[in-house]
């Protein structure tokens, strides 16, 4: 999977371009979707539920505190820019991949 084309790189961590695909029947990294990096979400779009278990699910992932998990953009739209404190792009790759729940690299 090629993350370069949905990370950022930032001094204080990485921004990441995620498209999410909420009521799923579970939470999972799927693989790139276009530049964004997609990942199917097991909580439906209501009261900032999908946006909450996103976060949760990318702090457990990556291995940081949920409070180093920042919604900084799409809070109504599957298009989402999440900033993620204290990691770097190598950390990222290094999570996503060893990451069980990839199941396809290049998801059209």
């Amino acid at each position: 999977m090629e993350l370069a084309s949905c990370v950022v790189e930032r001094s204080e961590g990485i921004e990441i371009r995620i498209y999410v695909q909420p009521r799923a029947s579970k939470t999972e990294i799927i693989g790139l979707h276009g530049e964004s990096l997609k990942i199917r979400i097991a909580a439906p779009p209501v009261d900032g539920q999908a946006n909450a278990e996103l976060c949760r699910y990318l702090a457990r992932h990556i291995g940081v505190p949920q409070k180093d998990v920042q919604l900084k953009s799409g809070d109504s739209s599957r298009q989402k820019r999440v900033f993620i404190a204290g990691k770097t792009l190598a950390d990222i790759r290094a999570a996503l991949t060893k990451s069980p729940s990839t199941k396809n690299p290049e998801h059209p």
